[in-house]
């Protein structure tokens, strides 16, 4: 997002979303360079309200759509189901392997700092881009891209989806998009609710638009500023198989969340840990 959080405005949109329900993992998938999803099962989460507002989403409507023709086969999956719950881990990545993420970006100040520390351990992970702050870097979606990593969309302008119309989801998602394609020559494949808070309405426009949606199974809390020693316990006690650790590079004061992956990163690879990203077919 493009401003700062306050930490007390954006603790009750968590509460708020929290309370929508936590989804239950599925187990899809597929690793690093190639995989596909299989359907999952369960019921759809209860409805979920919040306030009516309706979002300017930056650039005019995208057209709803699986994929782009003509791109390397390896963008061009099957158009994905309509989910009722997002990805919460991707245990089909193998036993050694886990997904780093980091949402709300790309920040000038934070995000190429995040970029050459995965460089320079050669590990591939996965941004969520808002689209507000991807119009103004494109150049770090580029090096992103450029790097392996996979950028997804985080809507334009990071709000509680479940309190918009549906026109003002499909602004928010459909911009996103059509930012991410001008620059990449792809849209995205993957997408994430802002606040973890999903409905009906961003399970149907993302899978329209060709994404699949992605959660969390890790939580940093880094948007928080806990200390830098905190967010490096909680990555390393949650690693497991599969699991999809939630940071940020954008939003407020990522400086910790800097620090943090710099200390945490080399410890899960000495633990024998792969840091990877998933790819659809």
């Amino acid at each position: 997002m493009k401003h700062d959080q306050i930490p007390a405005e954006r603790r009750a949109l968590l509460r708020l979303a929290l309370a929508l329900g936590a989804a239950t993992a599925v187990h899809m998938i597929a690793a690093d360079p190639a995989g596909t999803p299989t359907r999952p099962g369960g019921e759809p989460p209860a409805p979920a309200a919040g306030p009516p507002a309706r979002v300017q989403a930056g650039p005019g409507s995208y057209r709803l759509r699986p994929m782009t023709t003509g791109t390397p086969p390896r963008f061009r999956p099957a158009p994905p189901p309509v989910r009722t719950r997002p990805f919460e881990e991707l245990p089909g990545l193998g036993s050694d392997a886990m997904v780093l993420s980091f949402d709300d970006g790309p920040d000038p100040r934070y995000t190429p700092d995040i970029l050459a520390t995965l460089r320079r351990y050669d590990v591939r992970a996965m941004f969520f881009v808002c689209g507000e702050m991807a119009a103004d870097n494109r150049d770090l979606l580029r090096e992103m891209s450029d790097d392996g990593h996979v950028v997804g969309n985080h809507s334009w302008s990071h709000p509680l989806i479940p309190g918009l119309p549906r026109g003002a989801v499909r602004d928010e998602l459909g911009s996103t998009s059509e930012v991410i394609e001008k620059t990449l020559g792809a849209p995205p494949l993957w997408y994430r609710a802002p606040y973890g808070a999903w409905n009906r309405h961003s399970f149907e426009i993302g899978a329209a638009l060709g994404m699949e949606p992605m959660a969390w199974t890790v939580d940093t809390l880094d948007w928080t500023t806990p200390g830098t020693d905190t967010i490096v316990r909680r990555v390393e006690e949650g690693a497991a198989p599969g699991v999809v650790v939630l940071s940020h590079d954008a939003g407020g004061n990522r400086s910790q969340s800097v620090a943090a992956l710099r200390r945490y990163l080399p410890a899960l690879l000495e633990r024998g840990y792969r840091p990877t990203v998933p790819r659809r077919t």
